[in-house]
């Protein structure tokens, strides 16, 4: 195989370790893994297989064809899936006789799933996000009479934000539902939900973003750290003389004569525009700031006095939080963005 220019150094101590710090938050209740979107980039297989290990028992997915490719790796480890989109009429094929779980989130998806015979399921209901799930009143109604549930769950919407008002009242109709169904266990905390209290808990918590690195609120920041760091190979070395610009729309111009690398990395990698003149990397001790405008395939950096030449590695800033805020993007589109040209290095 060739050697490729750029990488995903992933560190399986630092997810291993925020699995587990999350989990002791989590108190009594179980702690789950969200490892849709591939994982949040890394590679689903090679996150739940790792979290399995550490004693996470329950993963979940978006979607039934995520549901297929992460089951073999997880066969013989205790690990059980859930699909977080339900089953549509075009995923009964998989989902029934599937180990993996649907969670029901519709009357017309529970009809489907009561019809098609299918076996034990959970299910997602609305308290106030208005995105996916049944109500209160139809559970009221008897919507899931006669149901095999395993887990009856809710999702937050301002969990990130803990003084919102909406936190407590999701909490308080949420619990209003404990014992109105056949549902063994009850699940609402997300990454921020956790840092919201015992109260958040019920049976089961869901992290996400925390899991990877990502800090969804100030409560969590001395719990994780970076799981991912991208490397990229220093491609050419070259001296911009004073007044010169550097790349698309000339957008920087050098102050002094000054040393610039180019390295093979790009916004068609998930290295976004939105890092022009904003992103920075290392090597070794040397901090390199992004220069002008990240392109498809190529960044250029400042390499000030550093020795740094054709051939050399940088490694780019992994502080999720950091980067969102220097940058205006998502701590979640930063990591879900991350191509798939990268070599993913598991250590």
């Amino acid at each position: 195989m060739t050697d490729l220019p750029h990488r995903l150094h992933l560190s399986t101590d630092a997810l291993v370790d925020n699995w587990r710090a999350l989990s002791r938050r989590s108190g009594a209740a179980s702690c789950g893994a969200a490892v849709k979107a591939d994982g949040y980039g890394l590679g689903a297989a090679a996150v739940a297989v790792r979290l399995a290990a550490a004693g996470c028992r329950d993963v979940f997915v978006a979607t039934w064809a995520e549901a297929a490719a992460l089951l073999p790796a997880l066969a013989g480890t205790g690990a059980r899936v859930a699909v977080l989109h339900g089953v549509r009429a075009g995923d009964l094929s998989l989902a029934v006789g599937s180990p993996a779980r649907p969670v029901l989130s519709s009357a017309a998806q529970v009809a489907r799933w009561r019809a098609a015979g299918g076996g034990a399921c959970d299910v997602m209901v609305d308290t106030g996000m208005n995105r996916l799930g049944v109500s209160a009143e139809e559970i009221g109604a008897g919507l899931l009479d006669g149901l095999s549930i395993d887990t009856l769950m809710s999702h937050l919407a301002c969990a990130d934000e803990p003084g919102h008002p909406l936190n407590a009242a999701q909490r308080a109709r949420f619990a209003a539902l404990a014992g109105r169904t056949a549902a063994r266990r009850l699940s609402l905390a997300n990454s921020a939900g956790i840092a919201l209290g015992a109260d958040y808990h019920f049976d089961l918590t869901r992290p996400g973003i925390a899991l990877y690195g990502g800090v969804p609120t100030p409560a969590l920041a001395d719990a994780v750290r970076p799981v991912a760091t991208i490397a990229a190979e220093v491609l050419q070395r070259r001296r911009v003389r004073a007044g010169e610009t550097v790349g698309y729309n000339a957008t920087w111009r050098a102050p002094a004569d000054t040393n610039v690398v180019i390295a093979n990395l790009g916004y068609a990698d998930g290295y976004y525009r939105a890092f022009s003149d904003r992103g920075r990397a290392r090597w070794g001790d040397d901090v390199l700031p992004v220069v002008g405008r990240v392109s498809m395939d190529l960044v250029a950096l400042d390499a000030g006095a550093s020795a740094v030449d054709e051939g050399d590695w940088l490694r780019f800033d992994p502080d999720l939080p950091a980067m969102a805020a220097a940058t205006g993007t998502s701590q979640y589109e930063l990591l879900t963005g991350l191509g798939r040209r990268f070599e993913r290095r598991w250590e």
